[in-house]
């Protein structure tokens, strides 16, 4: 039998140097870079390399972000197997140290609307992660990425071909591949604008309308208890409200709540009940609130924070939602992980496992990682240290209470870099204290090959999760169809206490997948088994789309409102009867 290994740092959260895959094809001479190459890599390691690759062989593919390799020089979203925002296409931006430097300052702040996320705030910083990514020798363009093999495509059951309104998916997990089943694809989705005739879809009885364009950046969304509609702008670091009388299919009033916000994703009212007193925001790194009065369309005072820090490491996911338990007593915080599967984590000492885990979470990870890949909770006035609520959830984007029972849910993105249909997002209700897999196994007890053999301890203590989804489908938020929602636009009774999800559509399938709006049955509480389509239409081809729906949430009305980020819209789905 081989030795057992487990891999754990003795309390250390700092990182010693990573052997980053292609650190051979640094070059020797510095260059006219000043910064530690070194010291750059465990930077890029660290806060870069979930979405970009450097394209170097051995280095693990993505496409949520272009490649870097021999990035200094080139003009901005020039590479052909990338899809760019707008706002990028139309910088005029050629890279270089000093360009690079203040986008990764500012990037929302240089380039408005932009897709980056990531922020590197300290100059060293930067100058060391430039002084990597400036001597790394740059590969011949390419129309796709090296990663993804030439074949003809058979479609198979989870592409967008097989999506219509109503249509049943069910992913068992006695049925999953094999890892490596099929290549891991590069395919980042090209948006386009509405082609002319392309129509979204849903169920007989439903309409479907532009409710409203022109945003910055619209994610996450939340129902005032009085009906505004409040939407976190990530990328401008802003709060918006859109108030819209019943049956209104646009808003009559469109205010910007609060500015000056650092990447803003969660959204969450406190008390619970019809005259909440506060709005809390998660930012990047920290929970605050606003002073906050029913109809308020503006701040009424400075944001008061609740929570200073999250974690140590703030690269990969940056998304941070917020709920509130129905006893108003625990605040949960979702906090994604720092990298796909932890690649960077160091061996350590086993003793220390024990006293680690006892003092975070079952099957929790460490260095970069620590505190990430986990719900975590406190009570709303932050008092209480963070804690651990359950581990292992690569990136549980969003977070909803069930009002008819009080548990937590979470809509959670899991890895890439398996194949195309591994490995499945899901959607489950979450049990305090427990591990979900993450980065060792997948659910259950599927091993994840790239860290085999190193926690043996795992096996048979991961909770399965209740309702997987097609991998790389990107889900994000989701809600409760309200029991008692009424108005002119409220769905029909079957419909209460179901759930609604967005699926945004990920990069690493061959045939694409997501981008739509999907329903789970619900009865007695507890999922009917798999989910149906109920939004559909975004999807021109295996490349492009020209919608990627991020929030949803109940109007007062009734009416389900959907966020889409590539083209700054929400869309609403009113019921009709006709």
């Amino acid at each position: 039998m081989p030795p057992i290994r487990f891999i754990i740092p003795a309390f250390a959260l700092s990182l010693p140097l990573l052997s980053l895959p292609g650190a051979k094809c640094l070059a020797a001479d510095p260059g006219p870079f000043a910064g530690d190459a070194q010291r750059g890599k465990i930077l890029f390691q660290q806060n870069c390399a979930l979405c970009h690759s450097t394209g170097l062989p051995g280095s693990p593919p993505s496409g949520q972000g272009p490649l870097l390799a021999g990035v200094m020089g080139r003009p901005a979203a020039s590479l052909a197997s990338f899809g760019y925002s707008k706002a990028l296409e139309a910088s005029g931006i050629t890279w270089s140290a000093a360009s690079v430097d203040r986008f990764l300052a500012g990037p929302g702040t240089m380039v408005p609307g932009t897709q980056m996320a990531a922020v590197i705030p300290r100059p060293a910083d930067r100058a060391d992660l430039i002084a990597f990514l400036g001597n790394l020798r740059p590969l011949p363009l390419r129309k796709e990425p090296r990663w993804t093999a030439a074949v003809v495509r058979v479609p198979t059951p989870g592409d967008w071909q097989n999506d219509a309104p109503g249509r049943h998916h069910q992913i068992r997990i006695e049925d999953l591949p094999h890892p490596y089943a099929t290549v891991s694809a590069g395919n980042s989705p090209h948006t386009r604008k509405h082609p002319p005739g392309a129509a979204l879809l849903v169920p007989p009885g439903f309409t479907v309308t532009l409710f409203a364009s022109g945003l910055a950046g619209p994610r996450l969304l939340r129902t005032a208890p009085n009906g505004d509609i409040f939407i976190a702008e990530t990328r401008s670091g802003q709060i918006r409200v859109l108030r819209a009388p019943d049956g209104a299919d646009k808003p009559s009033e469109i205010s910007v709540f609060a500015r000056k916000l650092s990447g803003p994703f969660g959204l969450a009212f406190y008390p619970l009940g019809a005259h909440p007193r506060w709005l809390y925001v998660g930012n990047l790194n920290s929970v605050v609130r606003f002073p906050y009065r029913d109809g308020d369309l503006k701040a009424r005072g400075p944001a008061e924070v609740v929570v200073p820090r999250l974690v140590e490491s703030t690269g990969g996911h940056t998304t941070r939602d917020l709920a509130f338990s129905l006893d108003g007593r625990r605040l949960f915080i979702s906090v994604g992980s720092g990298s796909n599967v932890a690649e960077g984590m160091t061996p350590g000492s086993p003793v220390a496992l024990p006293a680690w885990e006892a003092a975070n979470a079952l099957g929790a990870a460490w260095g970069y990682e620590a505190r990430r890949a986990d719900i975590l909770v406190t009570d709303p006035e932050g008092r209480e240290p963070l804690r651990v609520y359950a581990s292992g959830i690569r990136n549980a984007v969003g977070l909803a209470v069930q009002p008819s029972t009080g548990l937590l849910w979470a809509s959670a993105n899991e890895r890439d870099g398996l194949g195309d249909d591994l490995v499945p997002d899901y959607i489950t209700h979450v049990c305090e204290g427990g591990f979900y897999g993450w980065p060792w196994y997948y659910l259950g007890s599927h091993e994840d090959p790239r860290h085999a053999g190193e926690r043996p301890d795992l096996a048979g203590r991961v909770t399965v999760p209740d309702v997987p989804v097609q991998s790389h489908s990107a889900t994000l938020q989701m809600t409760f169809y309200p029991a008692d929602a009424s108005g002119p636009a409220a769905f029909p009774a079957d419909y209460r206490g179901n759930i609604f999800a967005s699926f945004h559509g990920s990069w690493n399938r061959t045939g694409r997948t997501g981008s739509k709006v999907i329903r789970i049955r619900m009865q007695g509480g507890k999922p009917t088994g798999g989910y149906d389509d109920f939004l559909t239409g975004f999807v021109i081809d295996d490349s492009h789309v020209w919608g990627r729906p991020v929030g949803v949430t109940v109007a007062h009305d009734g009416a389900l409102l959907i966020t889409d980020d590539a083209n700054d819209t929400v869309w609403r789905i009113a019921y009709s009867g006709r």
